[in-house]
């Protein structure tokens, strides 16, 4: 695991925002379509992208609560 993930993933997000750019339907919608497909696939993006570098590393370091006092530190 590494941090060039998010960037190859985000690589495959732009791809499809160019896919759907171009491939929307013609219509009324088609601003609509574009703009929805697009805002979802940045959205949902970014919300995989602070989850997975939350765990990759993390602000918080977890601490076992089944030692004692002593041997906590």
């Amino acid at each position: 695991m590494s941090g060039w993930t998010v960037i190859g993933v985000l690589v495959v997000v732009s791809l499809a925002s160019i896919a759907a750019w171009y491939l929307a339907p013609k219509g009324d919608n088609q601003t609509v379509w574009r703009s929805s497909v697009i805002l979802t696939l940045a959205m949902c993006y970014l919300m995989w992208a602070i989850t997975y570098l939350a765990q990759l590393h993390p602000l918080a370091q977890p601490r076992r609560s089944d030692l004692r006092p002593e041997y906590a530190e």
